[in-house]
C-alpha cells in the first residue's frame, strides 16, 4: 500500500453530538441566508419540516422539497434544481440519508452552473460553488455529509452513477445521534453495514493511506461494537452515537481513498432491482473478500482483528476468521444474504456484469484486478 499524496477537503462547520442539529438555524443567519431549500424524502418529512418552521421563524424563507424515493434519479435532480432556480434559493440543507444529502450537495453546486448533470457524469464537475450547503444525516451509513461524492440513478442505463469533486462537500455538517434512534431496524442494519464496507475497503485498497487507515480501522471496530446493539434496540443512545461516528470516518475515507470491488458490483443491484445499498454491499462484502483475500492477507488480518478476531495464527488465518465473523454479522442483522433472495433472476446476472465492469474508477482501487469472469463468479456464488 502506497503513500501517496492525498486530497482532503473539509467541512467547515463540523459539529458531532447530541443535540447539535439545533446549531444549524444559527449558523444559517450567520451565512446571510435569505432562501432556504430543504431536501428531504417522505420518512423524514416531519423532522425536515420541524427544522424550516425554525428557519421561518428567524426571518428566512424555507422550502421543503420530499419527492425523492430510496433510489435519487437525474429527473429527480432536474425536477429539484428547477425549484431551487425558480425560488432564489441561496442555501440548501439535506436532510435524511445519502439519498437527500446526495441530492442536496448535486443542487447547490450546480444551482448557478452552466453544466448539465449530463455534463458532469461525462466530463466532471467544474466549480466554484457559490450556495451555502448544509447536511443533516438521520441515518448512520452514507458519511455524505463528509464526502465529496453524489450518487445518482441513470435510468437509462440502470446503473447508479458516481459524481467526485470538491466541490461537493459542504459547508456544514451537523451529525446528530439523536436524529437516528427512529430509523426501524432493517434500515438501521443496512445503513451499519454500509458504513463497515466503506471502512473496509477503504483499508484493503491500492491506494489505502496511514491517515485514513486509523479512521477505517476504528470505523470496523465501532460498527462491531454496536451495530447489533442498535439494531435491536434503537433507542441506544450510545450505540447510535457509536454508529454515527462510524459513519463518519467511513465518509471521510471516500475521499481520499474510496471504496473498490464491493461497490461497483453493488450498483447494478440498485439501480435496475432498488436493492438497498447497504444490503447489496453486506451481501456482496464477504464475496469479495473471498476473492481478494490471497492478495492482501496482512490487511485482511488487521480488519479482522478490528472485528474481534482472534491475534493468534497466520495472517491468512486470522483473516478467514474475519470473514467469518462479517458473514456473521450480516445474518445477525438480519440481512437475507443471496442476491435470489432480493429478487434477482438468474438471467440478470451477465448484464449486471456489464454495468459492473463499467465502474473502473472503484475497480481499479481493488487490491486484486477483477476481470469480467471474476465479477460473474463473485454473483454467481452471491446467488
Amino acid at each position: 500500500m502506497s503513500s501517496h499524496q492525498i486530497a482532503m477537503r473539509q467541512v467547515s462547520l463540523l459539529n458531532f453530538g447530541l443535540g447539535v442539529s439545533a446549531r444549524l438555524v444559527d449558523d444559517l443567519v450567520g451565512a446571510a441566508a435569505q432562501s432556504v431549500l430543504i431536501v428531504t424524502t417522505p420518512p423524514v418529512l416531519q423532522t425536515a419540516q420541524e427544522i424550516a418552521d425554525q428557519i421561518c421563524a428567524k426571518g428566512i424563507a424555507a422550502t421543503v422539497w420530499h419527492d425523492s424515493g430510496s433510489e435519487p434519479s437525474v429527473s429527480d435532480f432536474e425536477s429539484l434544481l428547477a425549484i431551487a432556480q425558480s425560488g432564489n434559493t441561496d442555501a440548501v440543507v439535506g436532510i435524511g440519508g445519502g439519498s437527500s444529502m446526495d441530492l442536496a450537495k448535486l443542487v447547490a453546486v450546480l444551482l448557478d452552473s452552466h453544466q448539465t448533470i449530463a455534463d458532469v457524469q461525462h466530463n466532471g464537475l467544474e466549480g466554484p460553488r457559490n450556495c451555502w450547503l448544509a447536511c443533516i444525516p438521520t441515518t448512520a451509513g452514507t458519511g455524505s455529509e463528509v464526502s465529496p461524492i453524489a450518487i445518482l440513478l441513470d435510468e437509462d442505463d440502470l446503473l447508479k452513477k458516481g459524481i467526485v469533486s470538491p466541490h461537493l462537500v459542504p459547508d456544514a455538517a451537523y451529525i446528530d445521534p439523536l436524529l437516528t434512534t427512529t430509523m426501524p431496524p432493517s434500515v438501521t442494519a443496512a445503513t451499519g453495514l454500509d458504513a463497515l464496507t466503506h471502512c473496509i475497503e477503504a483499508y484493503a485498497n491500492r491506494f489505502a493511506h496511514p491517515l485514513i487507515d486509523t479512521l477505517a480501522l476504528e470505523g470496523v471496530s465501532l460498527v462491531f461494537r454496536s451495530l447489533l446493539a442498535a439494531v435491536r434496540d434503537g433507542n441506544n443512545v450510545q450505540a447510535r452515537t457509536d454508529m454515527a461516528r462510524a459513519s463518519y470516518y467511513g465518509g471521510l475515507c471516500l475521499g481520499p481513498v474510496n471504496t473498490a470491488a464491493v461497490h461497483a458490483l453493488a450498483y447494478p443491484l440498485g439501480g435496475e432491482f432498488h436493492v438497498a445499498h447497504g444490503v447489496s454491499n453486506a451481501i456482496l462484502l464477504p464475496h469479495v473478500i473471498a476473492f481478494n483475500l490471497s492478495a492482501a492477507e496482512d490487511r485482511y488480518a488487521a480488519i479482522a482483528i478490528a472485528a474481534g478476531a482472534s491475534r493468534e495464527g497466520t495472517n491468512a488465518e486470522i483473516a478467514r476468521e474475519g470473514l467469518a465473523l462479517i458473514e456473521g454479522l450480516c445474518r445477525e442483522c438480519g440481512v437475507p444474504m443471496r442476491l435470489s433472495d432480493h429478487g434477482v433472476p438468474s438471467d440478470a446476472l451477465d448484464r449486471m456484469t456489464d454495468g459492473a465492469m463499467t465502474v473502473t474508477r472503484l475497480l481499479d482501487r481493488n487490491v486484486r484486478t477483477v476481470e469480467w469472469a471474476d465479477a460473474r463468479k463473485i454473483y454467481e456464488a452471491a446467488y
